[in-house]
Order: C-alpha cells, then sequence, then structure tokens
C-alpha cells in the first residue's frame, strides 16, 4: 500500500491525531530502532490496517503491576490507543472489564481461535517451587499457565525486570523458587524488557516492531531489544562529565549532591547497567523522571544480579573505564589562576587523551624498534 493510499481520515478519528502528528511520531519510532524512514512508513501502513492488529493475552505473575502502572501513564501513544489501536488486548488480569469464569473462557477462546497468531506478554516472576503453589489465577498455577498461554504464542515478551530474570522475588534466599519467563520457557525465544518499571516507551516500540513486521526486533544475549537497551545507562548519563573529571558526591545531601556531580562513589550502577533511562524521557517528562533524574544512584534494575542482589552503596563494575580518582578536586568557581570547574574538566579529559596518546606511540615506537633489531639479527 503507497502511503496515499491510506485511509488518514479513519485513522485520525481512530487515534484523535492528524497525519503529520501521526507520521512523525511512526518516524520517532523508527529513528529509535536505528531503521530508515521508510520503516517509518511500514509502520504507519501497519497500524492504518486494523486488521494486523496482534490478539495479546497478558499474565501477571510475582510483581507490584508497576510495569502496566507505568503502561497506563504512557503519551505516546496513550494506553488507550495501544489497546484500541496497536494490539488487541484479549486478556490483561488488572484491566480486564469482565470477572471470574467469564474471562477465563474469553482467555482460552482467544488463544484458541489466534493459535499461532496471539503475542503472549508476562508480567512478573513465575514460582517454580512446590509445583508453583505460590502463584495461582483461577485455580491454576502461573507455571501452568504460562506454558499453556506460550505453547501457541507467535511470541512472546517478558515485560519488567520480574519476568525477565526473577526481580525482588528472586532475590537470596528465594524461598518460593521465583524466576524469570526466559528461565522458565528455555525452549522458547522470550523479548525481555527489563526495568522497575521498563519505561513503556521500550515496550511500544518493539510491540510496534512486531505489529509492522510480524517478528521481534533483534535481541542481545540476555534477550533484550538492542535498539533499546544496546548502551550503558553511564554513556549517555548527563552526570558522566562529574565522572570523567573526576568530581563526585559521597553522600545525600552533600556539596557534590547538590551541585549535581556523579553519583558513582554512592554506588550508582549506570556504568553496568545496559538501558536507555539516560536518552530516552521517561514519559516525555524532561528527562527527570529517572533515580539519576532525582538525585538517586542507578540501582541497575535492567541487570540480572546487579539489581536487587548487589547491596545498594557498592561501587558498580566500570566496564568501560575507571574514574580518574588522581584528577584533583575541581570547585565549581574561578580559581586563583581563573580556570573554571568546566575549563578544568575539559582540561583533564585533553590530558587523558594525551597521556593516552603518548602510551600508544610510544607502545608503537617500542614495536618498531623490536622488528628493526629482529631484522638486523
Amino acid at each position: 500500500m503507497a502511503e496515499n493510499e491510506f485511509n488518514f481520515s479513519e485513522l485520525e478519528k481512530r487515534l484523535g491525531v492528524n497525519r503529520r502528528t501521526f507520521l512523525k511520531f511512526c518516524t520517532g519510532v523508527a529513528a529509535s530502532l536505528g531503521l530508515p524512514t521508510s520503516a517509518a512508513v511500514a509502520m504507519a501502513e501497519a497500524v492504518a490496517d486494523i486488521k494486523k492488529r496482534p490478539p495479546v493475552i497478558w499474565l501477571h505473575g510475582q510483581e507490584c503491576t508497576g510495569p502496566t502502572e507505568a503502561l497506563l501513564r504512557s503519551e505516546q501513544p496513550s494506553m488507550e490507543h495501544l489497546i484500541l489501536d496497536l494490539i488487541s488486548l484479549d486478556y490483561h488480569q488488572t484491566l480486564d472489564s469482565g470477572a471470574g469464569h467469564q474471562v477465563e473462557d474469553m482467555k482460552k477462546k482467544s488463544m484458541h481461535d489466534n493459535k499461532g497468531k496471539y503475542l503472549l506478554v508476562i508480567e512478573g516472576a513465575i514460582p517454580e517451587k512446590d509445583n508453583g503453589i505460590y502463584c495461582k489465577i483461577a485455580g491454576e498455577t502461573m507455571t501452568d499457565l504460562t506454558r499453556e498461554a506460550a505453547e501457541h504464542a507467535a511470541a512472546i515478551v517478558a515485560y519488567g525486570s520480574c519476568a525477565s530474570w526473577g526481580g525482588v522475588q528472586s532475590a537470596s534466599p528465594n524461598p518460593t523458587g521465583a524466576t524469570g519467563a526466559p528461565q522458565f520457557l528455555k525452549d522458547k525465544t522470550v523479548l525481555t524488557i527489563p526495568g522497575c518499571p521498563p519505561n513503556p516507551a521500550n515496550f511500544i516500540g518493539s510491540v510496534l516492531y512486531f505489529v509492522t513486521f510480524g517478528k521481534l526486533p533483534p535481541i542481545d544475549d540476555k534477550g533484550r531489544p538492542k535498539w533499546a537497551y544496546g548502551r550503558l545507562v553511564h554513556e549517555n548519563c548527563y552526570r558522566r562529565p562529574h565522572f570523567d573529571a573526576g568530581r563526585f558526591a559521597t553522600e545525600f545531601g552533600d556539596e557534590g549532591h547538590k551541585k549535581g556531580w556523579c553519583l558513582y562513589k554512592m554506588g550508582c550502577k549506570g556504568p553496568e547497567t545496559y538501558n536507555n533511562c539516560s536518552s530516552l524521557e521517561y514519559n516525555n517528562i524532561g528527562g527527570q523522571v529517572w533515580p539519576v533524574g532525582v538525585g538517586h544512584p542507578c540501582f541497575g534494575c535492567s541487570e540480572k544480579g546487579v539489581g536487587f542482589n548487589k547491596p545498594l552503596f557498592s561501587l558498580a563494575e566500570v566496564i568501560t573505564h575507571t574514574p580518574p580518582n588522581m584528577f584533583p578536586t575541581i570547585e565549581d568557581r574561578e580559581d586563583a589562576s581563573g580556570i573554571t570547574a568546566g575549563a578544568a574538566a575539559l582540561a583533564g579529559a585533553a590530558v587523558g587523551a594525551a597521556i593516552g596518546a603518548t602510551a600508544m606511540s610510544a607502545k608503537k615506537l617500542d614495536e618498531t624498534q623490536s622488528n628493526s633489531n629482529t631484522d638486523k639479527s
């Protein structure tokens, strides 16, 4: 279908937005996914064709319902547009209007009528101990419900840290044997969207990719969509310049904390956590609605073995490079020589680059001399 064949008048009625705004949204999603502009047109086609809406079965295990609560507050698109225009939400234990046997029968009917077509979303951990008796819905264990729903699902999404790898329920001593969907469904490919709660945009973008192309987006070794979890929080954090300059807050309320310095020494796990918190605004509220934005260290909620497992104030494993602790203390004012903190930070970065370049040059010189001596001998 060509762009000019879209039924935009009908689409505008459904979405409540004009053609320009809708295409701008699709272009933004495509860019976030690392796709060309042509993909935005394909997404627009997919959403315009209401027949392409995949049925969704949404299960809840051990969790606080935080991911759903976050999704309810999403803006682009809003929850009502998501469930009415992008997907067909056939079963969701928090949002179902029905109850009891009626809604359970509807779920089974939807799964039967849409074998191989529906999207299964799992929210919450799955307790395996004692045959799964620690989480039951409508008289059935979460373990049995998950196996049943996963059997004929076209794709499976673990939404939130609890569903992705067990979350807080799986922390030691883990009395219920809580685990994540990928660990429970070992024979299935599960797209994980970890976070406590995750950014709704990471879920919506991945679902829109599925609606458009009929498959899940590329994933990393932990099942996370690469477009959202491909870089460390630390890489794009607006406190990163302070880290590079050696400026750290050491406790809540100290001068460094008040001035917005790096929270690494307070236990920030951004240097070892892959997520787009620092680059994608949470619900479009000025980039402040995430831990670091409100002055609290990142606790690594999207990393198994970090969030809910690693002590809050323990130092993160810096995957890129260690902080330059040898730098002298830098004050946020001009010193006697007239050098400002910003200039000192840039100078520090320049010195670091110069040291690195000098070391590399020395190494190459040594190799050249070594090769020359070998030739002579």
